[in-house]
């Protein structure tokens, strides 16, 4: 289930990520995807802003591909 946040005088997309998953990249993508229109917010958000915090899983970060160059 998803949650709220209202946002805090400094707040930016990433530092909120990292606070609430623990993670920037995908989660990040995630806040993003949920609240249209924040993107066009400067990277300081505004104070009182109210936005959705998607579930854990659609915000988890995405897999890093790997080679094993020995195999």
């Amino acid at each position: 289930m998803s949650q709220t946040y209202v946002t805090a005088q400094g707040d930016m997309v990433d530092a909120i990520a990292q606070r609430f998953y623990g993670a920037t990249r995908g989660p990040a993508e995630a806040i993003l995807a949920a609240n249209p229109g924040l993107c066009r917010q400067t990277p300081t958000l505004p104070e009182n802003v109210t936005i959705v915090l998607p579930d854990t899983a659609a915000a988890k970060a995405p897999a890093k591909q790997t080679i094993d160059l020995w195999a």
